[in-house]
């Protein structure tokens, strides 16, 4: 995925990927674990964790795959507890899940609120006693640019990682004087088999070329681009950096 000798080394540390199961929260996992972490991830498709668990488990190291709803409080504390209880501790805590909220009605605004915004809350309020326990800790929220400029398409989802990347920052300030490293990464347009934009291609092509034509690095992003901006942010190198929302788009959220 990235150059072995400028990938940080993750061996001895244990990290929780929530919504790990495929796309950009699975490249996280897998990232995660190539460069030598014990990994816990959970998502609710119990044959998508499987064959994520299975990918993982060629590298070798610990793999804890838990089947979560992560709009339920009650099963993501059971989740928290399992995988601390399964790798011996939590050193990183990676929130990745959404609910990719692009209706209008009163359901899409509640599951985007469950989902995107607390979701992440309640995992990292259960993973904070380990955390602090931690010589390494931090935490990474998953955001998007929809979150720093307005869409027409998608005013839930954008509304509640808006909050997510506010959460981010006061999070942050909070955990600030206990060394507990708090960030974000706001991933532009990323296309992956049967993600969002896959699915464009073929449901709203004239969309997906307006999209893609308007990024100017060309075309869409990667998982593996946001995979190497999370290891970064939540290994040494970024020792000194908390609280910040890192976009990963391409030049895309500059309007140019």
């Amino acid at each position: 995925m990235t150059d072995a000798a400028a990938t940080p080394s993750f061996t001895g540390r244990r990290v929780l990927v929530a919504g790990g199961s495929r796309g950009i929260g699975f490249a996280i996992a897998d990232a995660f674990a190539q460069a030598g972490a014990a990994v816990s991830l959970c998502a609710r498709d119990a044959t998508g964790l499987r064959d994520a668990s299975d990918a993982l488990s060629r590298h070798g190291g610990t793999v804890h795959p838990v089947v979560c709803d992560l709009a339920d409080a009650a099963q993501i504390e059971a989740w928290v507890a399992e995988a601390a209880d399964a790798l011996g501790g939590i050193d990183i805590v990676v929130n990745n899940a959404s609910a990719l909220s692009h209706a209008q009605g009163d359901a899409a605004w509640q599951a985007g609120f469950d989902v995107d915004l607390m979701a992440a809350v309640r995992c990292n309020r259960a993973a904070l006693p380990h955390l602090q326990r931690s010589r390494a800790p931090a935490i990474l929220n998953i955001s998007s640019i929809n979150a720093l400029n307005p869409t027409p398409r998608a005013p839930a989802y954008s509304t509640f990682k808006a909050a997510l990347n506010y959460y981010t920052t006061t999070l942050a300030a909070d955990l600030a004087r206990a060394r507990i490293r708090v960030n974000a990464i706001a991933p532009g347009s990323i296309e992956f088999p049967d993600g969002l934009w896959a699915r464009r291609a073929d449901s709203d092509p004239a969309l997906y070329a307006r999209i893609r034509d308007s990024i100017p690095f060309g075309g869409f992003g990667a998982v593996e681009d946001v995979a190497g901006a999370a290891l970064f942010l939540c290994g040494p190198q970024a020792r000194w950096i908390t609280g910040q929302v890192l976009a990963v788009d391409g030049g895309q959220s500059l309007g140019v």
